[in-house]
């Protein structure tokens, strides 16, 4: 197993100064809704990409040792770590490859390739084994993991330290939990300057192994069900993440499908804003009540949804 380390406080900062003028810092929005609690949201959908992965992507390439990424680099997504990885390679002027699942959305892979990246379409369950083995037969260069790199977990926290900065105050943060790397990321940002405060996993129902897992006290394998949600949702906790995301977490929460559409609708009807599936699962948690009273942001980590799927949803369907 790879052991992976939660970044300090100063990898965090460091990340942060590394991805100024790279990145946008987006803004928080309060959700004029019914609710237990005040919502805000923390609109990562407004990333260039339309995703936060831009945060550790690019911290990942920016902080790589020297010559590492001549012959390019390549990386394991089901799209929008694809895209940060591909935004940040053309940046770069170096060559990009993405390993991606069968089941990954059109319009995901057609942003890939409008990046100029090569796609590599697998299985799902070779995709899989790509992230549990950190490699991929067949392609060169310098592979960036999605989750389980310790600079991608620090691009990622700096999404934390925004919101503390941002809202003085915040009682606790929801964060889709694909594999770890973006609630992990945070947490260790808000366990370093506001311990106080909470950070829970938002899970949806077709695959939920975060949630599986802190019941059994250990990783465990669930059944994956491909869904409208497909930034989410893997078959078991990484070996590797699990350390962190059972000592930095403060419980996983899991909304189902039906809820997580009515979330997609809800942020375009009152909001204006675009979530994709798993972008929505923290706003579905909140509404339902589940993440407690006070000041909650939900952090709507992507906007990269089909537009037909989108369109489906706005119908009042599941797809």
């Amino acid at each position: 197993m790879r052991a992976i380390e939660a970044p300090s406080l100063d990898a965090i900062r460091a990340a942060r100064e590394r991805l100024a003028g790279s990145i946008l810092r987006t803004p928080l929005l309060r959700l004029e809704v019914d609710a237990a609690a005040e919502i805000w949201l923390k609109l990562e959908n407004l990333q260039p990409i339309g995703s936060f992965k831009l945060r550790g992507a690019g911290n990942a390439m920016l902080s790589a040792p020297g010559g590492s990424l001549e012959h390019g680099v390549y990386t394991a997504s089901a799209g929008n770590m694809a895209q940060g990885v591909a935004w940040h390679a053309r940046a770069l002027g170096v060559p990009c490859a993405v390993v991606v699942p069968d089941h990954a959305p059109a319009t995901k892979l057609a942003a890939i390739e409008r990046l100029g990246a090569r796609v590599v379409k697998v299985p799902f369950e070779r995709w899989w084994r790509v992230l549990m083995e950190h490699r991929f037969d067949g392609l060169d260069g310098y592979f960036i993991h999605p989750v389980s790199d310790a600079a991608v977990i620090a691009g990622n926290a700096t999404v934390g330290l925004e919101i503390l900065e941002d809202l003085p105050g915040v009682d606790t943060i929801v964060v889709p939990y694909g594999g770890g790397g973006l609630s992990v990321g945070i947490a260790s940002a808000v366990r370093a300057l506001e311990p106080r405060v909470k950070v829970l996993a938002a899970e949806v129902e077709t695959a939920a192994p975060l949630s599986a897992s802190l019941a059994a006290g250990s990783p465990v394998s669930v059944e994956h069900r491909p869904s409208f949600v497909d930034g989410i949702g893997g078959k078991s906790v990484l070996e590797e993440m699990w350390p962190l995301a059972s000592r930095l977490l403060d419980g996983a929460r899991i909304v189902s499908l039906e809820a997580t559409a009515a979330a997609v609708r809800l942020l375009v009807e009152r909001a204006r804003v675009v979530a994709e599936g798993a972008g929505a699962t923290p706003v579905a948690v909140a509404v339902g009540g589940e993440a407690g009273r006070g000041r909650v942001v939900c952090v709507v980590s992507g906007g990269n949804i089909d537009p037909a799927v989108l369109g489906r949803i706005l119908a009042g369907e599941v797809p």
